[in-house]
């Protein structure tokens, strides 16, 4: 959990330093900051609770440090999303920012799709709200994450980027 938390602190900082729009390109970085310490955090309690052994106290911290770190995650990937939408820069020639903005074009087109098909077959009522009920929900980066299969089997724990693992190589 703690090295899948830095792969999307990674994502988040690519999707900042790249971001049109200021603001989202500073929620983003605020984000992903918040990520990187809970990932540390997590990481720290983790390596006590195995020095400890099992206790009930250390047990609920564990877990309160996963919860918060999916939090986190979930921040940065809705950050991301409006990153998206705002629009983002050129990637340079670097292969993982390549692989984060073909990512990111994606889940755009997507959502773009999803759209496009909601205004064909519009279920507005009378005042042209749109119903709730039977409406597909837009897609989002989290969906379009869990989407994606685990690649992560036969990758190290630390994934060392000179050794040609990329942002998107682990299964977030």
């Amino acid at each position: 959990m703690v090295s899948d938390g830095q792969v999307v602190v990674k994502f988040g900082n690519i999707l900042a330093k790249h971001c049109l729009d200021q603001r989202c390109s500073t929620e983003l970085l605020r984000a992903a900051e918040h990520t990187q310490s809970i990932s540390s955090q997590l990481g720290i309690v983790a390596r006590v609770k195995a020095v400890t052994g099992e206790s009930k106290a250390s047990s609920e911290l564990l877990l309160n440090n996963v919860q918060n770190l999916i939090q986190a995650v979930q921040h940065v990937l809705r950050a991301a999303e409006a990153a998206c939408v705002k629009g983002l820069g050129q990637p340079s020639a670097d292969p993982e920012e390549e692989e984060v903005a073909s990512f990111c074009q994606q889940w755009r087109k997507n959502l773009t799709q999803h759209r496009a098909k909601e205004v064909l077959n519009s279920d507005r009522d009378e005042l042209g709200l749109r119903k709730t009920r039977g409406a597909k929900a837009e897609p989002t980066l989290m969906s379009l994450v869990q989407e994606q299969p685990p690649q992560s089997r036969n990758i190290s724990k630390h994934p060392n980027p000179r050794k040609g693992h990329t942002v998107m190589d682990k299964h977030l």
